[in-house]
């Protein structure tokens, strides 16, 4: 594979990124277009403007690559290169006026993720890697933490949108919560694979989440020395469970 198309990909994913993410930080904190509002989401027409963008900029470069998005697809879906996107993962936060979301873009070659781009506008954090490569945030090297005991750790617990989804994670909260320093529920779940990436966390553990949330997060945890497991779901083939550490500390085994 070459190493040309990956960089060039690289470059052209930050690019698209950053140019959302300053569409985004400038209509954060006024109101909202809101296109359904659901009982544990809600889904805005920045969403979709938002993906439109970044698509436009990813096809212009690659106009045979596919498309994979929260929003939708588009491009050649017979291509072997798969562009996975999440144009605001933590919209429930933006809408609110959460200073707490990110922009997730991917790229999978034949089913392997080739590259990962996680930017956070509000504080202008961009985590980038490559397959086989080192993680960075902000152009300087990040690992994972080096804790090895779960006494220490900060953990990040997910809750999902379905009935099921929450009980599991209500159920696995005071297991945590008793076991752990402290364990965060912040909204996006991309950023919580960027943070364990980083250190800020040492694990992030949710029942279930979409390819789009946890792509680019996964790529980078894995160069940055750490462990992410994702398991499709019995109850919805189109969701995964996912488990994402430092690699060093020892998670509680599922009850």
């Amino acid at each position: 594979m070459s190493v040309s198309i990956i960089s060039t990909a690289l470059e052209v994913a930050i690019a698209a990124a950053r140019e959302a993410g300053a569409s985004l930080r400038s209509h954060f904190g006024k109101i909202a277009e809101v296109n359904e509002m659901l009982a544990h989401d809600i889904k805005l027409a920045l969403d979709v403007e938002t993906q439109d963008l970044i698509t436009e900029r990813l096809l212009a470069q690659f106009p045979d690559h596919a498309i994979y998005g929260e929003e939708g697809l588009a491009g050649n879906q017979d291509s072997e290169w798969q562009w996975i996107v999440d144009p605001i993962d933590g919209t429930v936060n933006y809408f609110y006026g959460i200073p707490h979301y990110c922009i997730s873009i991917a790229l999978r070659h034949m089913g392997a993720i080739q590259l990962g781009v996680i930017y956070d506008p509000q504080r202008d954090e961009l985590w980038q890697t490559v397959i086989g490569g080192p993680a960075f945030l902000n152009g300087q090297p990040i690992s994972v933490s080096p804790r090895t005991l779960l006494s220490d750790a900060v953990v990040s617990i997910g809750f999902s949108k379905t009935v099921a989804t929450i009980n599991a994670g209500l159920a696995l909260l005071p297991r945590y919560v008793q076991s752990v320093r402290k364990c965060r529920l912040m909204g996006s779940a991309a950023l919580d694979l960027a943070y364990v990436a980083c250190g800020r966390y040492d694990a992030y553990i949710e029942q279930s989440v979409s390819l789009w949330d946890v792509a680019a997060g996964k790529l980078l945890v894995e160069n940055a020395g750490g462990a992410f497991e994702m398991t499709t779901r019995a109850d919805n083939p189109d969701k995964i469970s996912v488990r994402a550490w430092n690699g060093k500390i020892k998670l509680l085994t599922p009850e």
